[in-house]
């Protein structure tokens, strides 16, 4: 029995779907004008694992994960550049596709883009003026009634006047109170055509927050399971998708989402990570020292509400017990296993997975498997650990490949290069030339030749290991 504890309650409560079998699931995508940053790697990878967990489940998923492609920072930078905005969010759009192919997450279901609903979200938005929750400012900007909305503040927990004392909220002389937001922006002269929608306030565009209200009930309803996104999203963006959904839709069953799942932030020496402090690393940055798939059990390892502390130290770490569970599937090779959830270890799993998504337990698993399997030589259990390993999204490769650094591709690296070929001279074929030197070496009875060419792989991170029959396989330490 899956139990998830919903942002909106503070609780852990027993997930139960609005349609018996189906989980509608948005999860809040990115703004596409520059690299996705780690922060983004947290949120691709956490929902594609509540998104994997809940198909293995056998639940029948639709997972929408928008991507907001009109917005101030996307104006300003295609500006900067010269260039039109749908050229810009394009070629991004692109690079984080490649980054979550990188890092095994699989394609949502639908991934809408803001500017293709546009008229869904004037509808919303004239709905709302018809209720008394949105008027025209003295700037023509459309603006949300916060006040109104006997409901606000729920998600975050506070009180209108905690959340407008304790809040950095833009404040402007036409609103009628600072934590009015607008819904639709009155278009700017100096603002491209492309930014400009005919509406009936005049051109302009639509707020941020709008959006999400928009493209959820289009595609999932007014009322759904599982709103996701980042902890940072919480307040403002999510409480005005709520103002702004029930506000124009109703709910009298008191809710348009029934669960609120936050990841934690990214953190790197405890603090933030954020641009302003320095200590910012797109996706890109990380995956040019490390493999996309020690990435992913970074991510996993941590349980998703918990803050993620970034370090090389960390990621060591990880790549190093990954190599413990390729190694486990290199020397006992696996056999084919369906899982048996009746069984211990699945059994262990599934606990795990259905107490909040507890990936930090449910990857604990996988090790004591790996243990089993290196002590008794079983290809069922080696199966077991690759069967349970791939609800993750993990050791699905090829482990010699992985083993010598040759794992998930990273955008823009040659095919069948690794991230390690790329950052030193010390190719695969320099590798196999040396080992087989000290071969020679040994034969000859060089035993000092030998342990020079072994210390020398050693010092650029090459482990050996000599196998019967005079066979020697090496792996990246």
């Amino acid at each position: 029995m899956l139990r998830i504890h919903n942002t909106l309650t503070r609780e852990k409560e027993v997930f139960s779907s609005i349609e018996p079998g189906h989980v509608r699931m948005y999860v809040c995508g990115m703004t596409v004008y520059d690299y996705c940053h780690l922060g983004h790697a947290r949120v691709l990878v956490v929902f594609d694992m509540v998104a994997r967990w809940l198909r293995a489940s056998e639940y029948r998923v639709t997972y929408v994960r928008n991507i907001t492609d009109i917005d101030d920072k996307i104006i300003r930078r295609a500006q900067e550049n010269g260039e039109s905005i749908h050229v810009l969010t394009g070629r991004y759009i692109g690079f984080m596709n490649e980054d979550a192919a990188a890092l095994g997450v699989l394609p949502p279901d639908h991934e809408p883009r803001a500017t293709e609903y546009v008229e869904a979200m004037q509808s919303l938005i004239s709905r709302l003026e018809n209720k008394g929750l949105a008027y025209v400012a003295a700037s023509r900007d459309v603006c949300y009634a916060v006040r109104k909305f006997p409901g606000y503040g729920k998600l975050s927990g506070k009180s209108l006047d905690e959340l407008r004392a304790g809040e950095r909220v833009e404040v402007a002389s036409d609103k009628q109170d600072p934590l009015d937001f607008v819904l639709w922006k009155h278009a700017k002269a100096e603002e491209p055509a492309e930014a400009k929608w005919p509406s009936p306030w005049g051109e302009g565009r639509p707020g941020w927050h709008i959006e999400c209200s928009a493209m959820s009930s289009q595609l999932l309803g007014e009322h759904f399971d599982i709103h996701g996104g980042g902890q940072d999203l919480q307040f403002p963006h999510h409480e005005n998708e709520i103002a702004q959904s029930e506000g124009a839709c109703g709910h009298d069953h008191g809710r348009f989402v029934n669960y609120w799942m936050h990841n934690g932030f990214v953190r790197v020496d405890n603090e933030k990570m954020s641009k302003s402090l320095g200590n910012f690393f797109t996706i890109r940055d990380v995956l040019k020292q490390y493999d996309a798939e020690v990435v992913r059990f970074f991510i996993l390892r941590a349980h998703y509400r918990s803050p993620l502390n970034y370090s090389d130290a960390h990621l060591d770490d990880a790549r190093s017990a990954l190599t413990r569970l390729y190694t486990a599937l290199k020397n006992v090779p696996p056999a084919d296993v369906a899982i048996d959830w009746n069984a211990p270890a699945p059994k262990h799993f599934a606990e795990a997975m259905n107490d909040d998504f507890g990936t930090p337990d449910a990857i604990a698993v996988l090790f004591d498997l790996a243990a089993e399997a290196n002590r008794n030589g079983s290809a069922e259990v080696s199966g077991l650990l690759k069967a349970l390993g791939g609800v993750l999204g993990l050791v699905q490769g090829d482990p010699t490949a992985f083993l010598q650094g040759r794992g998930r591709a990273m955008p823009g690296q040659i095919v069948g290069q690794s991230v390690e070929m790329q950052t030193s001279t010390l190719s695969a074929e320099a590798i196999a030339d040396l080992i087989a030197a000290r071969l020679e070496a040994k034969k000859a009875k060089n035993f000092a030749e030998s342990d020079r060419i072994r210390d020398e792989l050693k010092s650029a991170g090459i482990v050996l290991e000599d196998k019967p029959g005079g066979v020697t396989e090496w792996r990246r330490a």
